[in-house]
């Protein structure tokens, strides 16, 4: 096979004529740490099966490889070359770390004759690359070049979307209009805080499609639209005449991790007190309970509810085994990855109804991907047409604004709601003012709330080097700061750290009293967290565990550093099947009485809403992938949400450092935020500035 041929000039540069210089270069990248040895030995593989693919190709490779280590689905040549540094995990000043090695050459100057055409020419290669026929291991469409896995993913998800949507236009509902707008007026009584009303709006569309995604900002109502969605859907269903439906429906929750499980069973259990059941179930002529025992409340995992297998990508529910259900509402939907979501729209019965939960300005999944900030590019827009228009106003009585009407919509924003009124974050709230700002990209905007005086805002800058100060917040949760302005919430982890002493049974207690003292102990814990941005470095999650931990045994709340001392809490950070623990599952290492009744044996106390009691207890020794966890990393928080939310970042400029992370932070606060900058302001000011732009083409 021959390679393209391509004028001198575009065979890389002077220093990059051959593939063994290639491989030098991707080899050098790795001891950098710019380039993992996974992409190198990637490209290593695909020149020993084909010596004869050009340099470009192999580089190529080896960049779409580690986009995916970065969270992109696919490597977009035409924005390497705009900007070739996007390309490696280079450190903040673009050029080289401490090897100071001046040889090695960047992106930058490797692609400095390359244009796009030379590039796809050659990436012209028939046994590596094609249009996605056959089974060649790179894809390329476009100026966007795959691992053919995860092109295939993307046309799945793409795929079942699509088809979701088209049969949303051509299903027969067993119920009318009428029956749809009697129902939703019997769940929204109240005056809406603002009109039109899109927790109705949001109940409306999904109840007559197929796909939909309800996606809103904190406090917006997510988890309140969604069960008052699922009490829609069985009332209909209940007051349907379709045999079909056997009178109820089916319907699964879930979500991508044990902790937002766990907040989402906890949070739809006590909405459901709040539905106005009695008059639903007057409205269909059935009997109260009825309805009530057929609102799910309990959520599990996507992993557990596709059943994984150790070892293993496959799951036991797939196409050929489907799951049985009618109806799977997915919360925290930012957080699913492109190969996660594929897989469990793979397993869904053909008419099943699926329901998207989240807010599309969070980070994006750790894996590769982008699902749902993909699925929401136009939903500020909303770009109904006028169709959907009036249906909506005769299922609901809501009329939209005119500027959110569009002759052109496309059949997907058709199923897209987006919740726009904050019900926690009021228009004093500093912390929903702050989150706003962060999300606008406006930094001088951000500059100027802390002069405000929000009394739910504190911001720490060069004090935080003071150990005083630093530690004075750790266990009271109070600054000190003069933007402090001393809100009514300013917990600490001394919070946590009297738990343990306050509620603390005795030896002869019985299991129910250890069981109430774990979860008073994790409720006081999940009140105050502090999070990081980066993993490494003083002010990263691995120095300030270390820290924080100094901080409290030298006060005398914990009886050492190390080891399983009473009060360590952990953080799971593998999936382990055989315990049923998730990575990102949080426990607080306590003790039981020993089996002779004398003693103290140290267990460790994770929430198990499955649990009888909602405490699962667990031996040290048979966790085997956890770490100390007093920090923890915006991306694992996720999911979760403290009533007092401590943001820390690095002291120089990350590119890990965007305004999606910050934004995440920030919203896991509910009543009081404390952000902590030790470096200069312009650390703040270009990490509100910077955006995470997912390579990707699901949309």
């Amino acid at each position: 096979m021959n390679t393209p041929t391509l004028a001198p000039s575009h065979v890389l540069n002077l220093h990059m004529s051959s593939n063994a210089d290639m491989q030098a270069l991707l080899d050098g990248w790795v001891e950098h740490a710019w380039l993992r040895e996974l992409d190198a030995a990637f490209a290593r593989f695909l020149w020993t099966e084909v010596p004869d693919a050009h340099p470009l190709l192999i580089l190529a490779a080896a960049l779409a490889s580690h986009q995916l280590g970065r969270g992109h689905a696919c490597l977009d040549l035409a924005a390497t070359l705009n900007d070739p540094i996007f390309a490696l995990s280079l450190p903040p000043e673009g050029r080289h770390d401490n090897n100071n090695d001046q040889s090695l050459l960047l992106p930058t100057e490797v692609l400095a004759d390359v244009d796009i055409s030379n590039w796809q020419l050659a990436l012209q290669h028939p046994v590596l690359v094609s249009d996605g026929t056959g089974n060649t291991p790179l894809v390329c469409k476009g100026s966007r070049l795959y691992l053919r896995r995860y092109w295939r993913y993307e046309q799945d998800v793409r795929s079942a979307i699509n088809d979701r949507v088209r049969l949303t236009t051509k299903q027969q509902d067993p119920w009318s209009v009428a029956q749809l707008c009697t129902l939703l007026d019997v769940l929204f009584t109240a005056p809406a805080a603002v009109i039109p009303d899109w927790q109705k709006l949001a109940c409306a569309l999904a109840a007559r499609s197929a796909f939909s995604v309800i996606t809103g900002g904190p406090g917006t109502g997510k988890t309140t639209t969604v069960v008052t969605l699922l009490a829609l859907l069985q009332a209909l269903a209940l007051g349907a005449t379709d045999v079909k439906t056997n009178g109820v429906i089916r319907i699964r929750l879930a979500a991508p991790t044990g902790k937002a499980a766990a907040r989402l069973s906890a949070s739809i259990a006590a909405a459901i007190e709040r539905l106005p059941l009695n008059a639903l179930a007057q409205a269909i002529g059935v009997p109260e309970e009825q309805i009530k025992q057929n609102i799910p409340d309990k959520v599990t995992t996507l992993h557990r509810l596709l059943g994984s297998r150790p070892d293993s990508r496959h799951f036991r529910h797939h196409a050929n085994n489907p799951l049985a259900l009618d109806v799977l509402v997915i919360d925290e939907a930012s957080m699913v990855d492109l190969e996660m979501m594929a897989a469990v729209l793979a397993a869904l019965p053909p008419e099943a109804k699926v329901i998207l939960l989240g807010d599309k300005d969070q980070l994006a999944s750790v894996e590769a991907g982008a699902v749902l900030g993909q699925l929401c590019y136009r939903a500020l827009g909303g770009h109904y047409t006028q169709e959907t228009v009036n249906w909506l106003q005769q299922a609901s009585g809501q009329q939209l604004p005119l500027e959110l009407v569009d002759a052109q919509g496309e059949p997907l924003d058709q199923a897209v709601v987006m919740l726009r009124y904050s019900h926690r974050f009021s228009a004093n709230s500093g912390i929903g003012t702050l989150a706003q700002a962060v999300n606008n990209g406006d930094s001088s905007e951000v500059d100027s709330i802390w002069k405000r005086g929000y009394s739910d805002l504190s911001l720490v800058t060069q004090a935080a080097r003071d150990s005083a100060t630093f530690s004075r917040l750790m266990l009271s949760g109070d600054s000190a700061s003069p933007t402090d302005a001393k809100g009514p919430v300013s917990y600490g982890y001394s919070h946590y750290l009297n738990a343990l002493t306050q509620h603390h049974p005795d030896l002869g207690a019985n299991d129910q009293a250890f069981d109430d003292w774990a979860k008073f102990v994790l409720e006081a814990h999940s009140q105050f967290q502090v999070l990081c941005a980066v993993r490494s470095g003083t002010w990263g999650v691995e120095g300030l565990n270390q820290r924080i931990a100094a901080i409290f045994h030298k006060a005398g709340h914990i009886s050492a550093l190390d080891g399983w001392y009473v009060g360590r809490p952990v953080l799971v950070v593998r999936n382990d099947y055989s315990l049923g623990l998730m990575n990102g599952d949080i426990g607080i290492t306590l003790q039981l009485p020993a089996p002779n009744g004398s003693s103290w044996l140290p267990r460790v106390a994770f929430p198990d809403p499955q649990a009888p009691r909602g405490i699962k207890w667990i031996l040290p020794s048979r966790l085997q992938a956890v770490e100390t966890v007093y920090a923890l990393t915006v991306h694992k928080s996720q999911g979760s949400e403290f009533s007092h939310t401590v943001l820390i970042l690095p002291e120089t400029v990350s590119p890990i450092l965007t305004r999606e992370l910050l934004y995440t932070g920030i919203t896991r606060a509910k009543a009081r935020f404390t952000l902590v900058n030790p470096g200069p302001a312009n650390v703040l000011t270009q990490a509100v500035q910077r955006r995470v732009l997912r390579v990707g083409g699901l949309i």
